[in-house]
């Protein structure tokens, strides 16, 4: 197997897992990361209230398309609000042992956190935020001027990260998969990641806007901007939404 792709099918397959921590019933990791509480997180309205999203599955499958080019218009708070639950949404949480979502995880592990670029959305400043998926609220985490334009180089030169309303950035916590997995986590994280994409594919259609996933970056240049180590977490994908 001269190939990395090779090696990683090969090393990730079912007899390569191991004993994983779950099977030695050693303590997991926690459902989201710990943030810092000095910070007032900006709640985001709840998406029962939000009356978005009336197209059918059907249309909505039908009328994706990848989008790069947006209308000046900003994206509404309500609207962020959807996309996100849409995509990370909490709808259960079994204290210390796992949450239910919006999308499907491998073994309910749910191990991405989502960071948002955001460019153009009604009130709020542009810069990088984090979801607080438990909290369904936001949080600051960079407002420099430069973040924007720092994520487009880190993205291979792509300007719609920096022109539509916001870049979701999926980021991949290791430990939380591999605790049950081991290595043959690594391959779910990928297949996860493939969820949540789509399902932000078609909340975007539902709601009049377009999206575009984003594969193309490199991944020690984000995870610098992102201020992740690279190794237990990185970023695994991303999707620019905005208006049509």
């Amino acid at each position: 197997m001269d190939g990395i792709g090779e090696q990683f099918l090969e090393g990730t397959k079912y007899q390569s897992m191991g004993k994983s921590d779950h099977n030695k019933r050693l303590p997991q990791p926690p459902l989201t990361l710990e943030w810092d509480r000095a910070k007032t997180p900006i709640p985001l309205p709840k998406p029962a209230n939000i009356p978005l999203g009336a197209m059918s599955v059907r249309e909505a499958i039908e009328a994706r398309r990848s989008l790069r080019s947006y209308a000046p218009t900003p994206l509404g708070l309500e609207e962020l609000s959807y996309l996100l639950w849409c995509t990370q949404g909490v709808q259960q949480v079994v204290p210390g042992i796992r949450t239910m979502r919006t999308v499907p995880s491998a073994g309910a592990r749910h191990a991405f956190e989502t960071l948002l670029l955001i460019n153009n959305v009604s009130g709020l400043d542009p810069g990088l935020y984090r979801f607080l998926a438990l909290d369904h609220a936001l949080l600051e985490e960079n407002l420099t001027p430069d973040c924007a334009d720092r994520l487009v180089e880190a993205c291979l030169g792509q300007e719609f990260i920096k022109s539509c309303a916001a870049t979701f950035i999926w980021t991949a916590e290791v430990a939380r998969m591999k605790y049950r997995y081991g290595e043959r986590g690594y391959r779910y994280l990928y297949l996860d990641a493939g969820h949540v994409c789509q399902n932000l594919y078609l909340a975007a259609e539902a709601i009049g806007c377009g999206a575009c996933a984003v594969a193309a970056f490199a991944d020690d240049e984000v995870n610098e901007v992102l201020g992740l180590d690279g190794v237990s977490r990185f970023a695994i994908y991303l999707g620019a939404v905005g208006k049509r």
